[in-house]
């Protein structure tokens, strides 16, 4: 969670500063074109996300989810202190939006691998009955990534003028991605790798011993339930005989034997990532840059509809354990078709307290998916192309929809003259999700595919024993 929350204060500081941001490094003349531009940057670190999913998603099914979490960590800090060391565009011209291109993109990559190596290694550690619990931890590491970024700009913008803000005070956040980098990479290094990994590695290590890296079985199997042996296995128990890894061959063999589950996956992502964009990350720059809102106001009541969401994500997390997955994200869907139009007549309307109703309301929606998705997802896919399938899939939907959210919304306002379009995007967000939602099995405190069942008290296990020897 942890670890998750400094990878997120990384990338979130850009969308907080998106407006800052573009004044620094883009021409000035035109301010919608700036807040255009540089929304279009942060678009850019999506592109290649889908690159990162697939290079660092299979990488953790061969070398373990810890590797890849403690390398996500370096390259976003890296990428997010390099961002603070540009010089602007007065002093260096075009090379400074190239710049920040470039680093946008090395955070892009990073953050690839990030969400599906986390999921993947809290789900499997987590015990059945209340994988739902432990899943929201993720989302709550991420609430407290963004609100650590917004917090720090929202202080920012409070103490220095304008001219002192697009001088030296825009710098000040990704700075501080050093130290911060240091103490996840601290953590993370120090995380053990899940137990249903090293089952897989064990069965393929045994299966390599007895055919010459060519095996049959053991405890992973693929959705059909047919063990999947094509990786081999060294004396270590690592896999290292796999002539497809990182291929374009492995990607279609994956894509052909999940094809189901990914679709699924991007889906509900894609409902997921298109209304949390848009409350977190848009929502500042649409109340300042189109309703002339107060920008350090609408930075501090998002800050405090995050810090109402984590006290209540864990709760539902658990609550997911008992009733279900499916159930919570229908519910969320259906909020998110029938609820942003009032909402957003409330923001409109103007004044603190309407203001932070209608988004608080949003708020309170967007909860359903931030509470199971970590957990949801990665129950998709069996184990051993568990981080793989899920990175691919969330990637591909998080760079065509979630992080295009603020430049697509920011161009149907400009393009149109309708406030309301921000509103009409989520609703058709949300009709997917809800088609995906209700089409996809339940797994609550089912055993994840592929692997056998995780109890987390003794009297768990004798209840399993009981229940399946009757």
């Amino acid at each position: 969670m942890l670890g998750n929350a400094m990878e997120w204060y990384d990338f979130g500081i850009y969308a907080y500063m998106a407006v800052t941001i573009g004044h620094v490094f883009f021409p000035s003349g035109n301010d919608t074109a700036q807040v255009l531009s540089s929304f279009a940057t942060f678009a850019a670190a999506f592109v290649v996300r889908p690159l990162g999913g697939f290079f660092f998603g299979p990488l953790g099914d061969r070398i373990g989810r810890k590797k890849v979490l403690a390398t996500t960590m370096l390259m976003m800090a890296g990428g997010t202190l390099s961002i603070g060391l540009i010089p602007s565009y007065s002093t260096i011209g075009f090379a400074a939006p190239t710049l920040l291109v470039l680093f946008r993109m090395v955070q892009g990559f990073s953050a690839g691998g990030e969400y599906g190596g986390a999921s993947t290694f809290i789900a499997e550690y987590a015990p059945d009955r209340r994988r739902g619990f432990y899943g929201s931890y993720l989302e709550f590491g991420t609430l407290i990534g963004y609100i650590s970024a917004a917090s720090l700009v929202t202080l920012l913008t409070a103490l220095l003028d304008d001219n002192q803000m697009e001088g030296w005070g825009w710098r000040i956040p990704f700075l501080l991605a050093a130290p911060i980098g240091i103490v996840g990479l601290y953590l993370r290094l120090r995380l053990e790798e899940s137990p249903a990994f090293t089952k897989v590695l064990e069965a393929q290590a045994a299966s390599g011993a007895k055919s010459d890296g060519a095996g049959e079985g053991g405890s992973g199997g693929n959705a059909d339930g047919k063990a999947n042996g094509r990786s081999g296995g060294g004396s270590d128990g690592t896999p290292d005989k796999n002539p497809e890894a990182g291929s374009f061959r492995e990607f279609r063999r994956i894509f052909t034997e999940q094809r189901t589950p990914m679709i699924l996956c991007i889906a509900l992502v894609a409902a997921y990532n298109i209304n949390d964009y848009m409350l977190l990350s848009y929502m500042p720059t649409y109340l300042s840059d189109t309703l002339d809102y107060d920008e350090t106001h609408g930075l501090l009541q998002i800050v405090v509809v995050m810090v109402v969401l984590l006290a209540l994500i864990h709760p539902l997390g658990g609550l997911t354990d008992r009733i279900g997955r499916r159930p919570v994200i229908i519910g969320g869907c259906a909020g998110f078709i029938v609820l942003p139009l009032p909402c957003f007549a409330l923001i409109q309307a103007g004044g603190l307290v309407t203001i932070f109703l209608g988004l608080m309301i949003l708020g309170l929606v967007l909860v359903c998916f931030l509470a199971t998705m970590s957990a949801a997802l990665p129950a998709l896919f069996p184990t051993e192309v568990r981080s793989g399938a899920l990175s691919v899939s969330f990637n591909i939907s998080v760079s065509a929809f979630g992080g295009t959210t603020p430049f697509v919304a920011e161009a149907l306002v400009s393009g149109t003259g309708n406030d309301y379009m921000p509103a009409f995007y989520m609703m058709l967000a949300a009709a997917v999700g809800i088609v995906a939602a209700w089409k996809m099995d339940e797994t609550a405190s089912k055993p994840l595919m592929g692997s056998p069942p995780s109890v987390a008290t003794e009297e768990e296990a004798r209840e399993l024993v009981a229940a399946s020897n009757p």
